[in-house]
């Protein structure tokens, strides 16, 4: 099950929290009992650990965060796992693309020229002293208690911003940003190659590409030249053919890796599309 994380955190009233219009501010606090499960997300996470342990798994590689570390994890498909010894307390920040190209916009001294358009998922925020100091000042008003007024969180939003922009070990990271301020759109084909594996409805794939339904299933035929339900099929079916060929995997196993969530139905789409049953083709194959 992937647990749509941004409105968990806004249904629960449990949670210390701020929501505005582009962004939401979170102190988290994972049960000890909780060690791996998969979350998506349609605006990125600033993580600021404030105790115990928690892997994130990017594409390329796995990032363990503790005590004192920061990551800027993108909008996307997750999987965490969290070491058991000690709870795992957090502050998220959700911010979106809009907030980060408004914010370029009122600071047009911040804007710098960069030709790099390979990006990561997930990135390493150095955490200097101003930085900890930001996040310290905030957690310190969610242990007052009370209600923290929406301008100071705007505030602090924004301050964060200078933190990771003006921070030269921070390049990489704000060339993503930047990026984010020179694009009319989400790019969809990215989008959607990273994360067609998962099982998401349309409206939430429609969500990470920063679109409503209708825009995203219009957008996506005039790119695509097909629609969202069968090229997300297609490329299942493809990489479920790949893994046939190039892993020891089951043929369960290659059916929920490849984003079937039902082994039959993936058996007949298979066999629909390339004449012969998943287990079959691999012994032709072979």
């Amino acid at each position: 099950m992937i647990v749509d994380i941004q409105n968990y955190f806004k249904r629960h009233p449990r949670f210390n929290k701020l929501v505005g219009d582009d962004y939401l501010f979170v102190e988290y606090k994972c049960p000890i009992d909780v060690e791996k499960f998969q979350l998506f997300t349609d605006h990125h996470i600033i993580n600021y650990v404030i105790s115990g342990k928690k892997d994130w798994f990017g594409p390329d590689e796995t990032f363990e965060i503790q005590g004192g570390d920061a990551l800027f994890v993108r909008k996307g498909v997750y999987t965490t796992r969290q070491y058991l010894e000690v709870d795992y307390c957090v502050i998220l920040f959700f911010i979106n693309d809009d907030f980060v190209a408004n914010f370029l916009q009122e600071h047009p001294t911040l804007k710098f020229n960069s030709q790099n358009s390979d990006f990561n998922q997930i990135y390493r925020i150095d955490v200097n002293d101003s930085f900890e100091s930001l996040i310290q000042s905030l957690f310190s008003y969610f242990k007052q208690g009370g209600e923290i007024p929406k301008s100071l969180v705007e505030i602090k939003f924004r301050e964060l911003m200078f933190n990771i922009f003006l921070n030269p070990k921070n390049r990489l990271l704000a060339e993503y940003l930047f990026s984010l301020y020179n694009r009319e759109k989400t790019d969809m084909e990215y989008i959607m190659l990273k994360n067609f594996q998962y099982d998401l409805g349309l409206d939430e794939f429609a969500r990470l590409c920063g679109r409503s339904l209708s825009t995203f299933k219009r957008d996506f035929k005039a790119h695509f030249k097909e629609t969202p339900g069968n090229w997300i099929r297609n490329k299942r079916l493809e990489c479920a053919k790949t893994l046939l060929n190039q892993s020891s995997l089951t043929i369960n196993e290659i059916c929920y890796e490849s984003g079937f969530k039902n082994p039959s139905h993936f058996n007949k789409a298979f066999k629909e599309k390339y004449h012969l049953p998943p287990q079959q083709f691999r012994a032709s194959l072979q």
